[in-house]
């Protein structure tokens, strides 16, 4: 929501020192999202004026039109400015806004007189666009006839103002208009509020437009007027499109901007109707299945039996909340003649129906944005009589006596509450006549000592239990004066073995470089697709969601893989190329065996049985731990050459995890999507005595790199966390530090080509018993005086006795142990021997 700082100050008397920064603060220390405070015409400096064109000369020497033209800007028409302009929309006695030498518009650019296309230019006739007023360039702006001749452009035009915008939360609808952000304003400030919609709203009659409303549930308000007489050739004066315009929307013709005016200042969306392209009376109801309704976007939609429409005697005529048909759309009078008749309707729909009618359609809107949202039902008599005024006011109409209002009687919303509740809750002592205080300043009634009848305003339907209520009290005292204080928790609480696992865990990735990252849990088969997944790939069998936030992704994510790999490709395309990023978080897997849950009732706790059966509707989510890394590994410097990230790294961190839970891996050569079969590794751990696997690791498949836009050589680890943890033996204990030294023995043993190295290491862990404190892999070679299909393979081993300091025989002796257990198991042939 854009808010003109100018429009906040009709409702709210602000002290007029206090800037738009000011105010901003104001409403973010009440709880608000202020995103930016723009500063509109920033840096502009006149002279800027309405001038008359008296006298226009066409140059045609040149490819394009241009004019030379004389302007009167109130020094009389004997003293006239001389003008270039290229445009060519205007005409001799239009009023246009010229900027003369001297004056600087937005950007900085500065007006001077000079020589262009052999004639001298004493300033500039402007655009829309010059002005910093919207994005039309299109031609010249061009005045009503009414103003003045040497007016300041700059305030007739509100060139300079300040504009809030805020991100207003899905529970705050009514801040998407100037009276809740008026509202917002004056309890910020102590000030008193002056309601736009306190207007004399005529009491319903019987003479109104016939309105027929089938669905109560979908639409529970409907108030129509009827306006006649209108003059199509009335155009929206200035201080309305401006309002439109800095509030982000785009002025289009009287009527329709009039509706929006109304919606933004009350909140309440509205919609015009001709009346002479309506037939019959306005009904309400649901559509019937492949009902067709081309909107006013010109989009022809077949409609759902679920979609809430507005009908006359031949059909639909628009979606109940979210946009108006075509076929009964206003006219502006250019090539049809002008609507002069027009049916306003101000109703109240279903936040749900209209929600689900814009997803459905794909179709938001600025009117269904604030249905979802919450709107004020009581609101709508009195944004219907607003419309109509600025009706006969703006275009000459007069407003037919007839009022329709459909209502369905609905009683005021109460909440129960403790009044030291929000004292509980926020673990400060407000006492209660703080919290009447501040529950009356958003406009509840309160009522009661120690138990508090509270009756929620129409606008807040948010609103709906105590803790609502708290988080009002909490915020209107201010977020910042709450204590910074930490939980207690009770004498052998704390931290589970899991949780404790988890921190381990991403402590140690971070160690070794690599940053945390969360993504959205949500896939869909496009994703699958691009990484090479098989048709019968049991990760493409997700759990679909019922309410999905993006029809692409309708699915719960089965591997970390896609959200992980997004993450990389975005902060690649913005520059950062050396990347190590990892995610630890829960993946969904069904099983097939899943049941259909109940709808339990609200009214009453579970039984076990009920929850039993809530726990067979759900499907396996085990916790995963995935890495994705690309570019450089290692950075190049003075230090000498950098390495790029390869698939060993990889394999290293899961390595890395296993480390932090005591658990061994053994590593195969696999073949399994999305990696490169030539360079994947199978992660196995030992789970009852047997081997099961836990996840792969290596470099990515270059036809998955490619489909995903991603750096080249991107390599990735996914690890089933829950079955490492279960393959621990136990809580990690810390290594003993032996006080004695240690005894380091290389070996080099040549294997075949195919052996992996992984099985040589393990073969040396057994030979050498437990005096191996650690053994690493720090040679790879291959030439022509070992074979063809041979490698050798050089380890160096540490060894060290807990209580003694080792000879030299005993380390040779556990050596020639470990290599002989190696040579039975791999075949391996000691090099050099």
């Amino acid at each position: 929501m854009r808010a003109p700082l100018s429009w906040l100050r009709e409702y709210v008397d602000l002290p007029a020192s206090e800037t738009g920064r000011d105010v901003a603060a104001r409403l973010i220390a009440a709880g608000l999202e202020v995103e930016t405070v723009e500063q509109t015409g920033a840096g502009l400096k006149g002279p800027l004026v309405v001038g008359q064109v008296l006298a226009i000369e066409e140059l045609k020497d040149f490819k394009k039109p241009i004019r030379y033209c004389q302007v009167d800007v109130g020094r009389g028409a004997d003293d006239p400015q001389n003008i270039v302009c290229g445009a060519t929309n205007f005409a001799v006695g239009d009023k246009v806004v010229v900027v003369l030498p001297g004056a600087v518009l937005p950007g900085g650019f500065e007006i001077s007189a000079r020589k262009t296309y052999g004639h001298v230019s004493e300033g500039m006739i402007c655009s829309e666009r010059e002005l910093g007023m919207g994005e039309d360039h299109d031609g010249i702006m061009v005045l009503p006839p009414e103003h003045e001749v040497g007016t300041d452009a700059i305030e007739l035009l509100e060139l300079v103002d300040e504009v809030l915008d805020i991100a207003v939360t899905p529970d705050r609808g009514y801040c998407l208009s100037m009276r809740g952000l008026a509202r917002e304003a004056a309890t910020a400030y102590g000030m008193p509020l002056r309601d736009p919609a306190l207007l004399d709203v005529p009491a319903p009659n019987a003479h109104g437009y016939p309105v027929k409303v089938a669905d109560r549930l979908g639409c529970d308000r409907f108030t129509a007027r009827t306006v006649t007489g209108l003059r199509p050739e009335a155009q929206s004066p200035i201080w309305l499109k401006r309002r439109l315009q800095k509030a982000g929307m785009r002025p289009v013709s009287l009527p329709v901007d009039i509706t929006n005016y109304v919606m933004l200042e009350l909140g309440q969306p509205l919609h015009a109707y001709d009346r002479s392209r309506i037939e019959g009376a306005i009904g309400v109801r649901r559509a019937e299945d492949g009902e067709k309704l081309i909107t006013l976007d010109g989009t022809k939609r077949v409609l759902a039996p679920d979609d809430l429409v507005i009908t006359d005697d031949r059909g639909p005529i628009g979606l109940a909340g979210v946009m108006g048909g075509a076929n009964t759309e206003i006219a502006d009078g250019g090539t049809a003649p002008g609507t002069t008749d027009v049916v306003i309707e101000a109703a109240h729909f279903d936040s749900v129906s209209v929600a689900r009618t814009a997803r459905r359609h794909k179709l938001s809107s600025e009117a269904s944005r604030r249905f979802e949202r919450g709107v004020d039902p009581a609101a709508a008599a009195a944004a219907a009589q607003r419309t109509v005024d600025l009706l006969v006011l703006l275009a000459g109409g007069t407003a037919e006596p007839g009022v329709t209002e459909i209502t369905t009687p609905s009683g005021p919303h109460t909440v129960l509450i403790d009044a030291d509740h929000p004292d509980k809750v926020a673990g400060v002592g407000y006492g209660r006549e703080t919290v009447v205080r501040r529950l009356q300043q958003v406009g509840c009634d309160v009522y009661g000592q120690d138990e508090l009848t509270v009756t929620v305003p129409s606008w807040r339907p948010d609103l709906t239990d105590p803790n609502d209520l708290a988080e009002e009290v909490i915020r209107l005292e201010g977020y910042e004066n709450l204590p910074s204080t930490l939980p207690r928790p009770l004498p052998g609480r704390g931290l589970t073995e899991r949780q404790r696992l988890h921190r381990r865990v991403g402590r140690a990735l971070a160690g070794a470089g690599y940053v945390e990252a969360l993504s959205y849990p949500f896939v869909g088969d496009a994703v699958f697709d691009a990484l090479g997944l098989d048709a019968g790939d049991p990760r493409r069998r997700t759990v679909q969601l019922v309410n999905p936030l993006s029809d692409e992704e309708p699915g719960l994510r089965t591997t970390l893989l896609p959200g992980l790999l997004a993450t990389l490709r975005r902060n690649d395309g913005r520059g950062s190329h050396d990347l190590a990023l990892f995610e630890t978080g829960q993946v969904f897997l069904p099983t097939g065996s899943e049941t259909t849950p109940e709808r339990l009732p609200v009214t009453q706790r579970p039984s076990e049985e009920q929850l039993s059966s809530l726990d067979a509707a759900l499907p396996e989510q085990p916790r995963h731990l995935a890495v994705v890394l690309a570019g450089a590994r290692e950075r190049a410097g003075w230090w000498g050459k950098g390495r790029p990230a390869d698939w060993a790294d990889a394999v290293e961190a899961a390595r890395t995890v296993a480390a932090e839970t005591g658990v061994e891996l053994t590593l195969e050569s696999a073949s399994f999507a999305p990696w490169h079969p030539g360079r994947c590794a199978a992660l196995h751990v030992q789970l009852d005595g047997e081997k099961v696997l836990a996840g792969h690791a290596g470099e990515l498949h270059p036809r998955a790199v490619k489909a995903l836009g991603l750096p080249e050589r991107t390599c990735a680890m996914e690890l089933d966390l829950d079955l490492v943890e279960r393959a621990a033996a136990g809580p990690v204990r810390g290594p003993h530090v032996s006080a004695f030294p240690v005894a380091t023995q290389d070996v080099a043993l040549v294997v075949d080509a195919s052996v992996p190295a992984a099985e040589v290491e393990s073969a040396l862990r057994a030979g050498a018993g437990e005096l191996l404190e650690s053994l690493r892999l720090f040679d790879v070679f291959t030439g022509e005086q070992l074979g063809a299909g041979r490698k050798s393979l050089a380890y160096a081993l540490r060894f060290r006795a807990p209580d003694r300091t080792l000879k030299a025989e005993e380390a040779s002796a556990v050596r020639d142990a470990a290599v002989a257990e190696a040579v039975e198991r791999t075949g391996a042939v000691l090099r050099g021997a």
